[in-house]
């Protein structure tokens, strides 16, 4: 079920491609922060900086474009998933628990169908 055209989306030029870039920043992050998580030689500070920062972007990006971006199931996701990095850093000791419920959310989040991402939660 396509979502509802609602004109007070907001755009601009080179939006798209901005997202491509950031989406992609993003994922090299979330590789580094696993391979971190697994004890791998990754640089911790890196992953989490690419992690947090290109989502962070991609989430200002999306509120922005479109205010109601918050009350939709993938907006209140972010802040899901925001709180997952947190405890993350909170519970050092259930990181990779948080860290996989945080690869779960995504994906599902992000491949769903757009009637239910969109959903209004609120």
């Amino acid at each position: 079920m396509p979502r509802p055209r609602n004109t007070s989306i907001r755009d601009f030029p080179g939006k798209r491609w901005l997202n491509v870039g950031l989406r992609a920043i993003h994922v090299a992050g979330l590789i580094l922060l696993g391979a971190g998580l697994l004890n791998a030689t990754a640089e911790m500070g890196l992953a989490i900086t690419l992690t947090v920062t290109s989502g962070l972007a991609m989430f200002l990006i999306d509120t922005w474009a479109n205010p109601a971006h918050l009350r939709e199931l993938a907006g209140f996701g972010v802040l899901l998933k925001l709180l997952l990095v947190g405890l993350m850093a909170w519970q050092p000791a259930m990181a990779m628990t948080f860290f996989w419920l945080l690869v779960l959310l995504s994906t599902v989040l992000s491949h769903a169908p757009a009637g239910f991402r969109h959903k209004q939660l609120f």
